[in-house]
């Protein structure tokens, strides 16, 4: 145990995150205190009484010890806590599906002379293939923790340097926001000369002018695909090693990308990249996404797991260790890669699937380390007739376009069904035409995605075509009532829902079925709905509805439309799939971006096959 004032040469890994205003005060997520001790998140401080406890067992503050092992070989471990005051330490090492290990019991004195370190060297005798560390502080008298650092004296492999590329379209308060946290934060970075955001404005309305660590891009609106590919060839020409594309908003801590840049800097592997998770900003303390899979669609990782919970935290950090699932990608909000792996650009999805594409194209080696995480709006309060029809669109252009996600025509053909019957009991027939025009353009091949990259008439075809599935302002009192006369939960009643599609195959069904008031988050679950002749959903916040009712004749027409379409697909199937293939080649290559961004002159129009 020593001075930080007396040694040199440690460098710091991770350290501690605070609860923050605006972004998560949970603080259950970050520290657990017992007994006489309190958090000041304006200081980040931790004052103690004697006998006042600390524990870091929390998902923002563990350091998972076997990801830094496995990725980074790490050889050397030093805790360094700052502060004033006598302690009892303890540092635990949690293990799956066995004993933890106590490394350390003693008892030390913080002073402000400056950090007191902690080698822990001895305890790399362990094998640390899924472990994590966290420590525990017991204030043997008045005391404060102001700080705490895990940190090594190996050598990084690389120092990169991070182009952080964010993309917005008029939400000039969100952008400013952030451009002012990153500006707080890189003023007094150790990354400051390492690191630089670049902001690709898709709305061309931002008045913020340029300075040393901060570029804005005025871009044409071609959605977030092309936003992050500007981004992505504004790094590149910047000299950068590595990019980070993140959402607008910043709904991050700042502290996570000293994580990143950190962990990208002494990994073994120069294709690794970091994903972060995602979190509800409804539910702060539980995890919408940690990564996910495409496997026919997209299957969040984690979803549900209750970071209040250590052992939730450690059961989700152990199964992130491991060698990760097939099909892994990792979402937009927060993407960290190397520019040198990349060897495909996004695919001009305009939004939706870009992300996926991009990570299961490229050879990435995809870690996701905690405490890394974006805090979004509500996934449920976002869902559109638009949002059905990108994402259709795109789980089709991955299976006819990448060989490795070949699985036949008829299972290609089974997703736009799961599409189509996810909405059908649901009555969402404004989502059941959209549906279709995602076949339509499907069908149109690639070409399509290069002559369309703007999507502006298909925006104005899906606002058009929205009768019903718009959000309005909820007048008058909230709606609470309900008309429930059919159980769903009876297994006669479901089944007669499933075999009269809902009631479209019962004579005069809109006049006996049930009226629901439902939430949100709820539109998801199709069982709340049957027996349903009318259902109106509240946003989360209640200030927002729209109601859809039964109607035979949108069900049947959109269905017959869906049936033509699906017989096109299955005859074309071999056709399309040799020419999404081939055009996959063209669309994610640097110079149809450079000309489509009016990078270059064009000498002739993109073609695909």
């Amino acid at each position: 145990m020593a001075s930080a004032s007396s040694i040199s040469g440690f460098t710091p890994l991770q350290s501690l995150i605070w609860p923050e205003t605006g972004i998560c005060t949970e603080r259950d997520l970050y520290f657990r205190l017992h007994r006489p001790a309190g958090l000041s998140t304006e200081h980040r401080t931790i004052s103690f009484a004697a006998g006042g406890v600390v524990e870091t067992n929390t998902w923002f503050n563990l350091f998972n010890i076997g990801k830094w092992r496995r990725h980074c070989d790490l050889q050397s471990l030093f805790l360094a806590l700052s502060g004033q005051g006598s302690f009892e330490i303890s540092v635990f090492l949690a293990y799956p599906n066995r004993s933890w290990e106590r490394l350390l019991n003693e008892t030390l004195t913080l002073t402000a002379d400056g950090p007191t370190r902690i080698d822990l060297a001895h305890g790399f005798d362990e094998t640390y293939d899924e472990g994590v560390l966290f420590f525990e502080l017991q204030a043997l008298g008045d005391g404060a923790l102001t700080g705490a650092e895990w940190q090594t004296v190996d050598s990084p492999r690389r120092t990169p340097d991070l182009a952080l590329s964010v993309t917005t379209f008029k939400r000039e308060d969100e952008v400013n926001r952030t451009i002012a946290r990153f500006e707080d934060y890189i003023a007094q970075s150790r990354h400051r000369d390492h690191m630089r955001m670049v902001i690709v404005d898709n709305g061309q309305s931002l008045t913020h002018t340029d300075t040393d660590r901060l570029t804005i891009i005025p871009n044409e609106n071609l959605g977030g695909s092309g936003g992050f590919a500007r981004g992505q060839l504004a790094a590149a020409d910047l000299g950068a090693s590595h990019c980070l594309f993140m959402d607008d908003d910043a709904s991050i801590h700042m502290a996570s990308l000293d994580r990143t840049y950190q962990f990208l800097a002494y990994a073994t592997d120069p294709a690794t990249a970091v994903a972060g998770a995602m979190i509800n900003a409804q539910h702060r303390w539980s995890i919408w996404e940690n990564g996910a899979i495409f496997d026919r669609r997209c299957k969040p990782l984690f979803m549900g797991t209750d970071l209040r919970d250590p052992r939730q935290v450690f059961d989700m950090e152990f199964a992130t260790t491991g060698t990760p699932p097939n099909q892994l990608y990792g979402g937009w909000w927060y993407f960290a890669f190397p520019l040198a792996q990349a060897r495909h650009m996004p695919f001009p999805f305009f939004v939706r699937g870009d992300d996926v594409s991009f990570s299961l194209v490229n050879d990435f080696n995809i870690v996701r380390l905690n405490g890394v995480v974006s805090f979004q709006e509500s996934f449920t309060d976002k869902e559109s007739p638009q949002t059905w029809y990108l994402d259709l669109r795109s789980h089709m252009a991955h299976h006819l376009s990448l060989p490795a996600m070949e699985v036949g025509r008829f299972a290609v053909l089974k997703i736009a069904i799961w599409f189509f019957l996810r909405n059908l009991p649901r009555m969402h027939y404004d989502t059941l035409a959209a549906i279709n025009l995602a076949m339509a353009d499907t069908l149109q091949g690639p070409e399509y995605f290069a002559e369309n990259a703007d999507m502006a008439q298909r925006r104005a075809d899906i606002k058009s075509l929205t009768q019903d599935e718009n959000w309005r302002p909820t007048e008058g009192p909230t709606p609470t009532s309900a008309r429930r006369r059919l159980n769903p939960d009876r297994t006669a009643l479901r089944l007669l829902m499933m075999l009269s599609l809902n009631g479209h195959l019962l004579p005069f069904f809109s006049r006996w079925g049930d009226t629901l008031v439902l939430h949100s988050e709820e539109r998801g679950n199709i069982r709340k709905t049957f027996g349903a002749s009318k259902v109106t959903y509240l946003s989360a916040n209640r200030k927002s509805s729209y109601t859809v009712r039964h109607s035979k004749r949108r069900l049947f027409r959109e269905a017959g439309h869906f049936a033509l379409y699906a017989i096109t697909f299955l005859l074309r199937y071999k056709r399309l799939t040799e020419a999404y293939r081939d055009g996959y080649q063209t669309l994610t290559a640097e110079p149809f971006w450079r000309r489509k961004l009016g990078l270059v002159s064009p000498d002739s129009h993109d073609k695909v096959a």
